[in-house]
C-alpha cells in the first residue's frame, strides 16, 4: 500500500476502535507525546488519551451508540510526515432513533513510526453540532 493509503487505513481504525469503545487499542494510534485536541478539552500520550475519553465517551449502549464516519480527505505528504485535513459526521443513537450529534473537521500532524502511522496531532472542530450524548468533563 502507498503512504496515503496507510494513513487513510489510521483515519478509519480510529473510527472503528473509537466506536467499538476499544480505548486501550485507540489510544495506540497516538505517539507517546501525540494530543488529542477538542472543544472538550484536550490530552497527551496513549496514556492520557484513554484516561480522557473514558471520562468523556459513554460506553456504548441503548442511546449512546455512535458512528463516526470520515470523508473529503487531503494528505500532503512529506517524508515520514503529513498534514492531513478531513470532515466528519457523527450520528448517535437516541431513544427517538438516530440523531447527527456533530460534524466538522479534523486536522492533523501523522507520523510514520516503525509500527507505521500514527497521529502526533489530532485536532477535532466542531461546526455544527447538536446533542452529543457525551459525559460532562
Amino acid at each position: 500500500m502507498s503512504a496515503k493509503d496507510d494513513i487513510r487505513e489510521l483515519l478509519a481504525e480510529y473510527c472503528f476502535l473509537l466506536d467499538g469503545y476499544e480505548l486501550a487499542e485507540f489510544s495506540r494510534l497516538f505517539t507517546a507525546t501525540g494530543t488529542w485536541e477538542s472543544r472538550d478539552g484536550s490530552a497527551t500520550g496513549p496514556a492520557a488519551i484513554e484516561d480522557f475519553l473514558r471520562a468523556l465517551v459513554p460506553p456504548p449502549g441503548p442511546g449512546t451508540r455512535r458512528k463516526h464516519l470520515t470523508t473529503n480527505v487531503v494528505i500532503r505528504l512529506d517524508g515520514d510526515r503529513a498534514r492531513v485535513r478531513s470532515n466528519f459526521l457523527v450520528v448517535r443513537d437516541t431513544p427517538a432513533g438516530p440523531v447527527i450529534a456533530v460534524a466538522g473537521t479534523y486536522t492533523d500532524l501523522v507520523v510514520e513510526t516503525a509500527g507505521g502511522w500514527l497521529f502526533e496531532h489530532r485536532k477535532l472542530a466542531h461546526d455544527i453540532t447538536g446533542e452529543s450524548g457525551l459525559n460532562p468533563v
